[in-house]
């Protein structure tokens, strides 16, 4: 499985990512070894997540719904996990 998410960061931005194992990324995010972005903005977290069979899948996923609005992120989230 792969996984596309959203994560709230302290400051209150979204970042947006995709992983093969979720766990382990939001651990790594929160130990400051995440990203870049995230590094500065500790703690995050979970708020949106989407499966995919497939890297590629989760991959335009995530490119997707990087060009969405902060307002149509929110609207994602508030809908709640998709499986």
């Amino acid at each position: 499985m792969y996984y596309t998410y959203i994560l709230e960061c302290a400051d209150k931005s979204l970042y947006t990512g995709w992983t093969d194992d979720l766990e382990k990324r939001l651990k790594a995010h929160n130990n400051g070894a995440g990203s870049r972005y995230t590094r500065s903005r500790l703690p995050v977290l979970l708020k949106y997540c989407e499966k995919y069979g497939t890297k590629s899948e989760a991959m335009r996923r995530e490119c997707a719904i990087k060009k969405l609005s902060r307002n149509e992120k929110l609207s994602l989230i508030q809908n709640g996990m998709a499986d």
